[in-house]
């Protein structure tokens, strides 16, 4: 697992303003079921200041996302609009003792509620331009705005920190030439290279920094998809590992799970159950990925 601070685990098991907030008059929503990740947040904002009375959050999605999202509400209770405008999501990873790389798209999520949720007070149309034809990665629909926007806050550098923040290029892969186009303006426009092969900080392995040998990795990997089966398999589905290849996990889907139309967030579920063993990222792709790529 995932080495969590105490202030991650506090907020995760004792969420602050879980659930809607009453009488109030802002709500801002982001994120699609279907992607793996949702989060609604209310708010009761004083007509007359502008300052936020009270904030709420509804979140599907895992226990870094409950906790970002009950930090923000505790962030922003007390500030004006404009001054909450200012909340990054570096300031919700701080307000945490900080988040494992992989989970920061918890916090990016965070920050656009706030956005679409004063949006919605004002009365004015918040839009993600998450329109067919403007997303960058159609696995997780995350858009080129987002894609660059996450890019210059966090001074990210490569397509494995920008899956890690906001999940685009964590799924089928097919969207890394858009990601490397967009990271390679961006740095250009700072006056720096992109490099393809650079890769990000690893992050601390399960066993408090000991990277773990080839052997112990398929095992861990055959451990964490065996630990998901039987839920699969309750629905007449299963799962089965074909491969590992370096970072690419290939599976086979089979039974009911076979032309779902949610194959794609089961997959993203298996990943991040891996990824969350090993301490370490990785892509699941169908069996059928790896044949197209030999």
């Amino acid at each position: 697992m995932w080495d969590y601070s105490e202030k991650v685990q506090e907020h995760f098991f004792n969420p602050r303003n879980a659930g809607a907030v009453a009488d109030a008059n802002a709500t801002g929503d982001v994120g699609s079921l279907s992607c793996g990740d949702a989060l609604r947040l209310t708010l009761k904002v004083d007509p007359q200041s502008e300052v936020i009375l009270d904030a709420g959050f509804q979140t599907f999605g895992c226990g870094s996302a409950i906790a970002s999202s009950s930090a923000l509400t505790e962030i922003i209770k007390g500030m004006t609009l404009n001054e909450a405008l200012e909340v990054t999501n570096q300031d919700i990873a701080d307000y945490l003792d900080g988040l494992p790389a992989e989970k920061m798209h918890c916090s990016v999520m965070g920050r656009e509620a706030l956005q679409a949720a004063i949006a919605n007070y004002r009365g004015e149309e918040w839009k993600d331009d998450h329109e067919e034809g403007a997303l960058v990665c159609k696995c997780f629909a995350v858009d080129a705005v987002l894609i660059e926007n996450t890019i210059r806050s966090n001074g990210l550098s490569t397509v494995e920190e920008v899956a890690n923040y906001t999940k685009a290029g964590g799924g089928c892969s097919a969207c890394h030439e858009g990601v490397e186009a967009i990271l390679s303006r961006v740095l250009a426009e700072q006056g720096k290279a992109f490099d393809p092969y650079a890769k990000a900080p690893e992050a601390a392995s399960p066993e408090g920094g000991r990277k773990l040998g080839n052997l112990e990795r398929i095992r861990r990997i055959e451990r964490s998809i065996e630990a998901i089966r039987p839920n699969l398999q309750r629905d007449h589905g299963d799962v089965e590992l074909i491969d590992i290849d370096g970072k690419n996990v290939y599976v086979n889907m089979t039974g009911a799970c076979v032309g779902c139309q949610m194959a794609s967030t089961t997959l993203d579920g298996i990943q991040q159950r891996i990824v969350e063993d090993l301490g370490e990222f990785v892509r699941v792709l169908p069996a059928k990925a790896m044949r197209k790529s030999a």
